[in-house]
């Protein structure tokens, strides 16, 4: 699959474009998206990733797994909104990039060709969460809370990226909306001048031996997730 060089041209207008998973690293391995709606597949990587993660909670690892495939598999379609070069939503027209011990780094897309991108979208993320869902032994409604703040994550970090920040976030919302349930809506906050995402999930990556609840986790008590927050803003 090549992206015909749209997904290049989406890069050249982002800076950081690497470090936002648009462009794939030499060292990563290309895998067609598709495998990610395989559900045998997909136990067979929360299998391998269980030794190094040092845990047998498949609902742990299905969780951490979607967490970090769904924050490179959605990037491309997001980023081809924010920079208005449509990128294709289809698991058939992506492929996912990995490096060792199965750790997703990037994502490239075809361009979107016309299609409707947000069913395509919506499509894309019921076969993933189906699949990862029967692989990890839980329910489908924890994923899609977390895809939903997986929307947010990366249209946020696109707007920074671009230098407006209001723009890229304002679309999350009537994006979410046309995705339709189950997916929740997306929801910021802004502290100290900043702005970060309300969480609707929590990624369980605190329940891997020696990791700490993420700084916006919902878990967190709501006075000390402010104060977290307000010390990550000032350091921006």
């Amino acid at each position: 699959m090549t992206d015909d060089g749209a997904q290049a041209q989406v890069a050249a207008r982002l800076p950081g474009a690497a470090a936002l998973g648009l462009l794939a690293p030499p060292t990563a391995t290309a895998l067609p998206a598709a495998r990610l709606a395989d559900p045998g597949w997909t136990a067979a990587v929360l299998d391998a990733r269980a030794l190094r993660q040092r845990t047998d909670d498949r609902r742990v690892l299905a969780t951490v797994w979607w967490y970090s495939v769904s924050s490179v598999l959605l990037t491309p379609v997001l980023a081809g909104l924010v920079t208005g070069v449509p990128l294709s939503a289809r698991l058939a027209d992506t492929r996912v990039h990995l490096l060792a011990g199965q750790a997703p780094v990037a994502a490239t897309a075809r361009p979107a060709g016309g299609r409707d991108v947000v069913a395509d979208l919506r499509t894309t993320i019921a076969e993933v969460v189906a699949a990862v869902a029967g692989a990890g032994g839980m329910r489908e409604r924890p994923l899609w809370a977390i895809a939903t703040d997986t929307l947010a994550n990366r249209l946020l970090a696109l707007g920074r990226a671009v230098g407006d920040v209001a723009a890229a976030t304002a679309l999350a919302g009537p994006l979410a909306a046309a995705v339709g349930s189950p997916l929740p809506a997306p929801r910021y906050v802004d502290v100290a001048g900043a702005r970060f995402t309300r969480r609707a999930s929590c990624c369980l990556l605190y329940r891997l031996p020696h990791e700490v609840l993420c700084t916006s986790c919902p878990r967190r008590d709501p006075v000390q997730r402010q104060v977290l927050l307000e010390d990550t803003a000032g350091r921006w």
